[in-house]
């Protein structure tokens, strides 16, 4: 056996960035940047807010922080439905940081708008309009005498910077409307000239925020590298179908599909996400531009990134757009069609990019995964993710892994950004079936699922859409015997019983406590939940903020609101949550020297 076990990571295609990060056990953090603040935010976290962050990391021994999309997402604020593949979030620029400003003269702007939106447990996204207008007006200031740098930034991004900021123009003119809604002359990218020189300033102003989001990203970058830590960015696999890039590059996507996810065990409609597909055939025309931009851009800020439903990269769930919105992702399609071409498809497009970064790239290879992926992934050198709750033994015995048996090529974790945090999860969804979904497989049976519901399930501990199974019902045979079918008519019901009953009883036994089973997490649980998945055999271990800190006492809310986004909603709670404390108080906490012993235990410092 090799001394080190991650030394075949150097015989992949991504040897010289295993090289770069080393073959090293890490720890890391999840963030999203709005849900994390310090003492000078002002109503929303900002880049140089990140340097925190950064020492916070630093002092408990972690070595990689991964952020959620950057992106601008106009005002939507979804975070992988951006505006564009390229731009950066202009709210998240530092208002007394401004490149080449002397912004003495907004001082009372700036103190105004930092009272007028406290912290309060929730983003109020309404910030957005008036930070850009105070950006706007110290823009003003200085538009006259613009530095060389900003010069060589426009000339040095041409390949999308121009037709962002011709976009973001015309959309605020035309009052935020979807491009598809503009006039005819203003649809397409070309003939802009006289709109160009009549908007000149604006069109220069979009640009300049652009700019000034740069450095101080780059800043971050340089302050991270200076304190060992490595950058993850998230670079969202699609865009918004109302985006730049799909403005000015109509060929690159098919505007008449929807992408999506099939249906699945934990979303009976499957989804449908919005956002048009790739026509990946008109890529390849102009040698993947598109995608080897986006890396290049990406790579100014960032050590390693992530691809977003890397699935998807392979075939992705096409749903027609005339198909009715309340039918969801049941009525699509894999595109290509074709199963036997999607390994050579996917292996492809992945060489390409990491042909074109220097970034190590990580993926996000959930939900219904293609076999082949696994392989490609595995010779290209690019790690995959385990979540703790869904990685188990499926179809046989449907124990939980034990820690050797994660992925050496793996980022281990608990959660993910769209899923509960491992506190919820604990209290209301282990030794559960997700109720839409089970009531769709029982009606497909033509069986009455409220006569049957509560034959099957204790009511009194089932919550949010969640039905936990009557201990009684102790054997597929004893479910099949209520519903009154035969083994061979049940083969997904059987499926959802064994993943999920005694589910509890199960996962407190892998974790080796002795103590009595509590209903309810508490910090024992959640403490050995993290060293549980700190000890994995994954190269990497990096969990949400909510996750490290979860086995301390300083949380108050109810858990199961303590998260970032509710996949197929549209919700005030979704891409919004705030830490109810500071970095600077996040540095000071007792947990933090608990946190630390976790990762020099497992081996991750």
């Amino acid at each position: 056996m090799n001394a080190n076990p991650y030394i075949e990571f150097l015989k992949t295609y991504s040897k010289d960035k295993w090289q770069k990060i080393g073959l090293v056990r890490r720890a890391g953090l999840v963030i999203p940047l709005f849900s994390v603040y310090s003492r000078q935010s002002i109503g929303i976290a900002d880049f140089l807010d990140l340097k925190l962050v950064c020492d916070w990391v630093k002092q408990l021994g972690m070595s990689i922080i991964q952020l959620l999309p950057l992106n601008d997402t106009g005002f939507n604020f979804r975070p992988y439905d951006c505006e564009s593949g390229f731009a950066l979030e202009p709210l998240y620029i530092n208002l007394n940081e401004l490149k080449g400003i002397d912004n003495l003269k907004f001082l009372d702007q700036i103190k105004s708008l930092k009272e007028r939106f406290p912290f309060t447990g929730r983003i109020n996204y309404e910030i957005k309009k008036e930070k850009l207008e105070i950006l706007w007006q110290i823009f003003k200031e200085t538009k006259d005498d613009l530095p060389t740098d900003f010069k060589e930034y426009q000339n040095k991004n041409s390949f999308w910077l121009r037709d962002y900021c011709l976009f973001k123009t015309i959309k605020e003119k035309y009052g935020q409307k979807s491009w598809e809604q503009w006039p005819y002359f203003l649809r397409d990218r070309i003939n802009l000239t006289d709109f160009e020189r009549e908007n000149k300033e604006r069109i220069t102003f979009y640009a300049w925020l652009q700019w000034q989001a740069y450095a101080q990203l780059k800043e971050v970058k340089s302050y991270a590298e200076k304190n060992g830590i490595f950058l993850m960015g998230d670079l969202p696999l699609l865009v918004s179908r109302d985006s730049s890039d799909v403005w000015s590059k109509k060929d690159y996507f098919k505007l008449d599909l929807s992408s999506g996810a099939p249906p699945d065990m934990y979303y009976f409609k499957g989804q449908r996400w919005g956002m048009p597909t790739y026509n990946w055939e008109e890529i390849s025309k102009n040698n993947y531009d598109y995608t080897i931009e986006k890396l290049r851009y990406a790579q100014n800020f960032y050590d390693l990134f992530r691809i977003d439903h890397v699935v998807g990269i392979f075939r992705i769930w096409s749903i027609p757009i005339k198909e009715p919105l309340e039918n969801a992702g049941l009525n699509g399609f894999f595109d290509p069609k074709d199963e036997k071409i999607w390994e050579e498809h996917g292996r492809k497009i992945l060489s390409i990019m990491l042909e074109n970064t220097s970034m190590l790239a990580c993926a996000e290879d959930l939900g219904t995964v293609p076999q082949c992926s696994y392989k490609v992934l595995e010779d290209l050198g690019i790690p995959g993710i385990e979540v703790l709750r869904w990685n188990k033994d499926w179809q046989k015995t449907y124990d939980f892994k034990k820690p050797y048996e994660y992925r050496a090529m793996a980022i281990a974790c608990l959660s993910t950004h769209d899923s509960s945090n491992i506190e919820a999860w604990w209290n209301f969804e282990a030794g559960t079936v997700d109720e839409d979904l089970f009531k769709r497989l029982i009606q497909e049976k033509n069986i009455d699922f409220d006569v049957i519901k509560e034959r099957l399930f204790d009511l009194n501990f089932s919550f949010h859409k969640r039905l936990r199974w009557r201990k009684e019902i102790n054997s597929p045979s004893k479910l099949l015997e209520i519903l009154k079918l035969e083994e061979k008519e049940a083969p997904h019901i059987i499926d959802l019983y064994k993943g999920s009953y005694l589910e509890k009883e199960k996962f407190w036994n892998t974790l080796g406590l002795k103590e009595d089973l509590r209903e309810k997490a508490d910090n024992l649980f959640l403490k050995r939940v993290l060293e549980y998945i700190s000890e994995s055999s994954s190269i990497f271990c990096i969990n949400l903020l909510f996750d490290w800190l979860s086995f301390s006492d300083i949380f108050s809310d109810d858990c199961w609101m303590r998260r970032i986004n509710f996949p197929g909603t549209l919700s005030k709670d979704n891409w919004s949550y705030v830490m109810p404390f500071s970095i600077e108080e996040m540095l000071n906490l007792k947990i933090n020297s608990e946190i630390k012993e976790i990762n020099i235990k497992t081996n991750r410092i």
